[in-house]
């Protein structure tokens, strides 16, 4: 029998050795402690970890529900992100989930951020649904030399970046909860979202840059640097409201993807 089982049955017969987490360390110390049943042993999965120094280099993609005109119909949005600088790199809006689909979506990723010309270290990263590891979507991956990388099974945090923009669509003023009347309708509305979260969003994970700020050749740098001057000159002009430094306009120059803790502890910028 298990402690777990040991420990209650002994208690209810007046005697107490010792508690369960003892049983299962002693167990463990003397190599007791194994899988029983029929069943496999549950597998430990590697979590996919990949990092981006610059714009370009780690995507992520979902695909989110849009409600439609009646209840039960949907329409899909598809949307690949650029870690770096948060910037929706592509997007589309389709009646259904299809590997096909996927496969004409980061094609037109990679032309828009003129890909084509040049040898890149790309990672698209997913979760496991069937469009994202569907054969034609794996193949347009290999033919522009673009490294697939996938969520593990059953863990709903490893494309954390994707559920946060998805959030973040989900909760816009207009966003219509109640159903698109029309699929035209649908992709207007998210043409005018994108049109907002790259340009005009300041993102408090890119400590409020624009998607499209950070993705620029300069990081964003200069904007940053202009506003810390800002803040030096209304130290200077009056230094008695400042009883410390003035705030911190800097940021990360690495962005990764789930990263390991105890490697960048520290150094990880805000998803949200």
């Amino acid at each position: 029998m298990p402690p777990s089982q040991i420990v209650p049955m002994l208690a209810d017969e007046g005697i107490y050795i010792a508690s369960e987490s003892t049983f299962y360390r002693v167990l463990h110390k003397y190599d007791e402690q194994h899988h029983r049943g029929r069943s496999q042993e549950p597998v430990k999965r590697p979590i996919s970890t990949h990092e981006a120094t610059a714009p370009n280099q780690v995507y992520v993609w979902d695909i989110t529900y849009l409600n439609g005109p009646i209840k039960g119909r949907h329409y899909y949005l598809y949307m690949i992100s650029d870690i770096f600088s948060r910037k929706i790199v592509a997007w589309e809006v389709w009646e259904e989930e299809s590997a096909d689909h996927a496969s004409e979506l980061i094609t037109k990723a990679v032309i828009s951020e003129k890909l084509t010309t040049r040898n890149y270290p790309l990672v698209l990263h997913s979760d496991n649904g069937s469009p994202m590891k569907g054969a034609t979507m794996l193949e347009t991956l290999y033919a522009l030399g673009i490294t697939p990388s996938n969520s593990r099974p059953r863990v709903s945090n490893d494309n954390a970046y994707a559920e946060s923009l998805f959030k973040t669509v989900k909760y816009r003023p207009n966003y219509q909860p109640k159903g698109f009347p029309t699929i035209e309708k649908a992709r207007q509305w998210v043409y005018e979202f994108v049109q907002w979260y790259n340009f005009e969003h300041h993102h408090s994970g890119i400590n409020f840059l624009t998607p499209v700020q950070r993705h620029s050749e300069d990081f964003g740098l200069d904007v940053l640097a202009k506003r810390k001057a800002v803040y030096e000159e209304a130290k200077q002009t009056n230094p008695q409201r400042w009883s410390r430094e003035t705030r911190d306009w800097s940021i990360s120059e690495t962005v990764y993807l789930n990263p390991e803790k105890e490697e960048v502890e520290g150094k990880v910028e805000k998803v949200s």
